[in-house]
């Protein structure tokens, strides 16, 4: 089964985008859909885009 794929409704029409797997346990580029899947631990992605939702690498 394909695995289907998500981008921040904040990047708008942007090609330059982080895409998260709606599995949660995927990233990748959405540049390069073709490229390399980054494969995580769903708990620790979930808690890393927690952090990043709440600005937590602002700054």
């Amino acid at each position: 089964m394909p695995i289907r794929w998500k981008k921040s409704s904040r990047s708008g029409q942007e090609s330059s985008c982080v895409e998260l797997a709606h599995t949660g346990d995927a990233v990748r580029d959405s540049k390069n859909p073709a490229g390399p899947i980054l494969r995580f631990d769903p708990a620790r992605l979930a808690a890393f885009v927690d952090s990043a939702r709440h600005g937590r690498f602002d700054g």
